[in-house]
């Protein structure tokens, strides 16, 4: 490093001591990570499943409010390694975003050290890993960030807490599926739905006559939309990715893939009996059924009666309108004292509107999936690292429309820039007569608007300018259009992505990057808008040897 950029990283990790970025008495919690593979056999078939201390699913991340963590990964795969941490938004520190266009992959045999705040956050969240299709093999847990003690929670404390991972899950080896993806060949339908990485009826949860439980609920599959629902119980819905909702009874709820939501769950039926949990397979053929098992006090084996019903699996209006009421609960605080309404987006003027149209086409010979005709390919060198060293050639600006423009589909590194602290309007239109789920990297949003048809101006008059949830993962139904609004409050290179893992690694993401006026210079950035460059970068194509 040369001595003025050497200089400047001093300055700035001075600046951020000053100015209590992380105040002195934050908790520094530390974890250690082994990764490597265990055969496993969910579904009867043995597979080669990604471990984490010998655990699949992985550890909970169990954090509060403001907490920094600290996650030191030993990767003992026998190839390179990331991990995301779906929804957690990191604060102006997207070098620990842990995917492949903002971090170099841990290679075989080495460790890296992720450290990140959950700044003013709460919420239900999970990891999983980002490269080479290995989310397929496991390597997924959940996150909780819990509230600071000094905030109450706006239900009554639950008896106990459970985390309820739910997923689609393909027998075939994850390489065996990348290789197929590579070739052109979509992936075929899932082997089955695994409960918390088991076989229907594996999965157990002892509840109490009486008590009330907390559920955390992670679609953590690949492509599958999921409807999950407990045999004799009502849930209500407390929380989704962040926000606490208003709370409402459902029987069922649908749960998209990537999504997260908290319901608390009463018991209150017979004790010596035992009940289904379900998560079905929505929008799809055949229709497959994951299943564990609630315990009341003295029951045995598995319950008598039969799987809880359903919406019709193509029902999508039913789930439209479930989406629809789902609001956000304008008078509790969440990480902070203030109600989460005193936020009122529906006054904020937009600065810009962006339409994001998904569509499938085929490039060179190959299946390909595109947003606004680009289908995302990644450079040799992370788009975080080339920006932060002026690495002209590896990406350009703006390649990507702000609206689908005619183009023909073609191969592209897609980086829009978009100007801190601006509030914008973002609709994504999909065409496709299949779901789509997209993520944005270090943000919620208010998802204001949803139906099917295409989208125009008129559709503005509809929106929730009131009371919208706020989250970091929506669902857009097959030829139809959803909208969110969102302001660009967190600095960095983000990802921009689709959840469904095979629109993912085909090409159905961009980046964006959020920066101040006149910071054309990332490295000069202050740490009061960015964290500068952490200390144990690893450096990897065309900065490696910068």
């Amino acid at each position: 490093m040369e001595p003025i950029r050497r200089l400047r990283f001093f300055l700035s990790w001075t600046l951020l001591l000053l100015l209590g970025f992380v105040e002195s008495d934050t908790p520094h919690l530390f974890f250690d990570w082994t990764v490597s593979y265990s055969q496993v056999s969910p579904l009867g078939v043995p597979k080669q499943v990604i471990v984490i201390n010998d655990q699949f699913p992985g550890p909970v991340l169990n954090v509060t409010t403001n907490d920094v963590v600290n996650v030191n990964v030993l990767n003992k795969l026998t190839e390179p390694l990331l991990f995301t941490w779906n929804g957690v938004q990191q604060r102006k520190n997207s070098w620990q975003d842990g995917v492949q266009g903002t971090n170099c992959p841990i290679p075989p045999g080495q460790n890296w050290t992720y450290s990140f705040q959950v700044k003013d956050q709460i919420g239900s969240f999970f990891y999983f890993p980002s490269v080479l299709f290995q989310k397929a093999a496991g390597g997924y847990g959940a996150i909780r960030v819990n509230n600071r003690v000094v905030i109450p929670l706006p239900f009554p404390r639950p008896l106990q807490e459970f985390d309820v991972l739910i997923g689609d899950w393909y027998n075939a080896d994850y390489r065996d599926l990348r290789v197929s993806l590579d070739k052109g060949i979509p992936l075929p339908q899932p082997d089955g739905i695994l409960i918390n990485g088991l076989a229907p009826y594996q999965a157990n949860f002892a509840f109490r006559t009486g008590a009330t439980y907390r559920l955390r609920i992670s679609n953590v599959g690949l492509k599958t939309c999921l409807n999950f629902r407990i045999e004799g119980h009502l849930m209500l819905l407390v929380e989704t990715e962040g926000s606490y909702t208003l709370q409402q009874y459902y029987q069922t709820l649908d749960i998209h893939v990537g999504q997260s939501y908290s319901v608390l769950v009463t018991a209150n039926q017979k004790s010596g009996m035992s009940y289904h949990m379900v998560a079905v397979s929505r929008f799809s053929v055949p229709e497959l059924a994951g299943a564990a098992v609630i315990h009341y006090p003295g029951s045995q084996g598995n319950s008598k009666g039969p799987l809880p019903t359903g919406p019709d699996p193509f029902d999508y209006r039913y789930s439209i309108e479930q989406a629809r009421s789902i609001r956000w609960d304008l008078a509790v605080g969440a990480a902070r004292p203030n109600p989460q309404g005193s936020f009122r987006y529906g006054l904020i003027n937009v600065s810009r509107t962006i339409i994001l149209e998904n569509d499938m086409t085929v490039i060179g010979s190959r299946q390909r999936y595109t947003v606004n005709g680009i289908s995302f390919v990644h450079s040799d060198t992370p788009l975080k690292l080339a920006d932060y060293f002026q690495l002209g050639d590896v990406f350009a600006i703006n390649a990507i429309p702000d609206k689908p423009d005619g183009r023909n589909p073609a191969l592209g590194t897609s980086v829009m820039d978009l100007r801190y602290r601006d509030f914008i309007h973002i609709v994504f239109q999909n065409p496709l007569p299949t779901m789509q789920t997209w993520h944005f990297d270090g943000y919620n949003f208010f998802v204001v608007g949803m139906d099917e048809g295409k989208w125009d101006e008129s559709k503005r008059l509809a929106y929730n300018m009131l009371d919208a949830v706020s989250r970091s993962t929506v669902q857009v139904y097959p030829n139809a259009w959803t909208a969110i609004m969102v302001e660009l409050d967190n600095q960095g290179m983000w990802n921009f992505r689709s959840q469904d893992a095979e629109k993912w690694y085909l090409g159905q993401e961009l980046y964006v990057r959020v920066k101040g006026e006149g910071q054309d210079d990332p490295s000069t950035v202050p740490a009061r808008d960015e964290l500068p460059i952490p200390t144990n970068v690893i450096r990897c194509g065309r900065a490696g040897s910068m």
